[in-house]
Order: C-alpha cells, then sequence, then structure tokens
C-alpha cells in the first residue's frame, strides 16, 4: 500500500475533498475563511497552506515571488525490472557531464528511477517520447541505466522541470501558516522535500494539540498565534539546514567533470590524455568525511532540532 492510501484511510473519505483550489483566504483573530475556485467557501481554526512550490496561499500571504530554475529537467520512471545487484545496493547515482541518473529500489520487484538532463525549460514533452529523447541522452552510458529506462512504459514515465525557492524565514501571518514545498521548495537531490514535509507536519501537529489540551476556548485564544511560531521557530534551523544542502549537492552534480579540458588553445591536446580532475579527490574526500554524520543527522535527528 503507497504512502497516500495510508494516510487517505487514516484521515477518512469524508474528510478529504478534490477539485476544491483555494485561491484566496479572509482571516481575523478568531477563524480564518477560505474561499474555493467554484466560489465554496469554509471557515475553520487555522489555515495550512500545503499547497506545494507553486502555493496560492504563500502568494496571498507574501506576494508573488519567482520560482528559481535549476537549469535541470527530472524525467522519473517506476519498472518491474530489478538489478542483479539489488539485495546488497539499494541505491545508486550514476553521475555524467551535465546529466546524472539515480537508481533506487522501492519494494515489490520495483525499481524508481530519476534521469537528470541540464537544459532549458521545456512546456511540453518531445513529440517522439520521453522514452526516446532519453535514450539519446542516456543511450552510450552503461546497460544498467539503459535497461532501466528501456524497460519503463512510457505512461509510467513523469517529466518536470526542476525548481525552487530562496529560503524565507517567516511561514505565517496570524491563524495562517505554510507547511512543505509552500514554505520551503528544494531540489531533490538528497530526497528529502517529501520528508520534511512530514517532520513539519508532526510538529504541527504537537503544537497545535498543546493547545487543544490547555485552553477550553480555541476560537477565542490567542495561543494558537503562538503555537503557528512556535512550530516555524523549531522547524526552521533544520529546514533551512537541509534546503541548503540540497542546493550544495545540486551545485556540486551540475558541475561534474571527470576529467581536465584543456579548451581549444594550444594545450588542446592534452585533453585527450583524459587526466583525472582535481577536483574529483577533493569531492571524494570532502564526502567521505562529512557525508555519513550529515545524512545520520538527516535521517535519525529529526525530533532533535
Amino acid at each position: 500500500m503507497a504512502l497516500q492510501d495510508i494516510l487517505v484511510n487514516a484521515v477518512g473519505d469524508d474528510i478529504l475533498s478534490n477539485k476544491a483550489k483555494v485561491v484566496d483566504f479572509v482571516k481575523d483573530s478568531n477563524k480564518v475563511t477560505v474561499i474555493l475556485e467554484d466560489g465554496r467557501k469554509f471557515e475553520g481554526d487555522v489555515l495550512v497552506g500545503a499547497d506545494g512550490i507553486w502555493s496560492e496561499v504563500r502568494s496571498k500571504l507574501f506576494g508573488a515571488q519567482e520560482a528559481k530554475y535549476s537549469n535541470y529537467t527530472c524525467y522519473s520512471g517506476l519498472t518491474n525490472f530489478v538489478p542483479q545487484y539489488i539485495d546488497t545496493i539499494g541505491y545508486r547515482v550514476f553521475l555524467g557531464l551535465n546529466q546524472y541518473f539515480v537508481a533506487s529500489d522501492v519494494g515489490k520487484g520495483k525499481m524508481q528511477w530519476y534521469a537528470f538532463h541540464k537544459g532549458s525549460p521545456m512546456n511540453t514533452d518531445p513529440p517522439r517520447g520521453k522514452k526516446e529523447r532519453l535514450l539519446e541522452f542516456f543511450g552510450s552510458w552503461c546497460n544498467e541505466v539503459i535497461t532501466l529506462i528501456s524497460e519503463t512504459p512510457e505512461h509510467m514515465i513523469l517529466r518536470r522541470e526542476i525548481y525552487d525557492r530562496d529560503m524565507i524565514y517567516s511561514w505565517g501571518d496570524g491563524r495562517v501558516t505554510l507547511l512543505g514545498d509552500a514554505a520551503h521548495p528544494m531540489q531533490p537531490n538528497l530526497g528529502q522535500g517529501g520528508c520534511m514535509a512530514i517532520e513539519d507536519s508532526f510538529q504541527l501537529i504537537l503544537e497545535l494539540d498543546e493547545v487543544a489540551k490547555s485552553v477550553s476556548d480555541v476560537c477565542l485564544s490567542n495561543e494558537i498565534v503562538s503555537a503557528l511560531k512556535r512550530y516555524e521557530k523549531k522547524r526552521m534551523f533544520r529546514v533551512s539546514t537541509v534546503h541548503m544542502m540540497s542546493r550544495l549537492a545540486s551545485k556540486m552534480l551540475s558541475s561534474y567533470q571527470p576529467y581536465m579540458d584543456f579548451g581549444s588553445g594550444p594545450l588542446s591536446y592534452l585533453s585527450t590524455l583524459r587526466m583525472t580532475h582535481p577536483a574529483i579527490h577533493v569531492i571524494r574526500v570532502f564526502l567521505q568525511m562529512f557525508l555519513p554524520q550529515f545524512m545520520t543527522w538527516t535521517i535519525a535527528c529529526h525530533g532533535l532540532w
């Protein structure tokens, strides 16, 4: 069962409402009224904008802010092909100049993969299909990458341009706050966007639960506003650190160059010698020293900061 199914079953179908895009809200000291695209209105004690990187709630709070394009397009796919090494290695990253490929075991005989390619944003899919375009990019790579792409049906391949936003250090106003990508959209290089949203939700629940336990009339209490501010404060350091590291990982991957390039000048012949770029050794030492500690903190220390 997928995570979304688990969450939907836990909440209940009667709580969820599809095709209910929020286009505006009105807040006062006691309540928040949301206005949907179809004109319906709903009142509540709190509004949590969890509507993603293009959040309408965020725009209403802080005005329109331009998202930053990473210069990469990501293609993702899900396939039934499972590599032979899967019992010992469940996650692999393949690096190349201006493109890279990530493969991950997601269980039940399936592999999820992500192919990143540097280029201008594409508004539409290529006419010959996404798979054929990917095989043009990665057709000379190792057999595993080619097989993962080839074994994935065209309809199981998705494309999206990778955007993020600069961190903001206030996520709300009054009884309105933000959560997940609406508050801190980050690049997917560390796979932490969804994780940070789940952690946000948990911390928000803890803070609001304290209000419900200690205040008899929640509607009239200023404690809700205080609880939302505590939620933001407790999440800010951890989220901003992961956001920064996600951008750093993107820069490291996008600048990957295994061999030195001497251009077209008098030393151009040296390029044919395929001399290892010295930055490769520096990056390797850096990753060996700091990456294990950072990943341990990211995975295991969500309750500390």
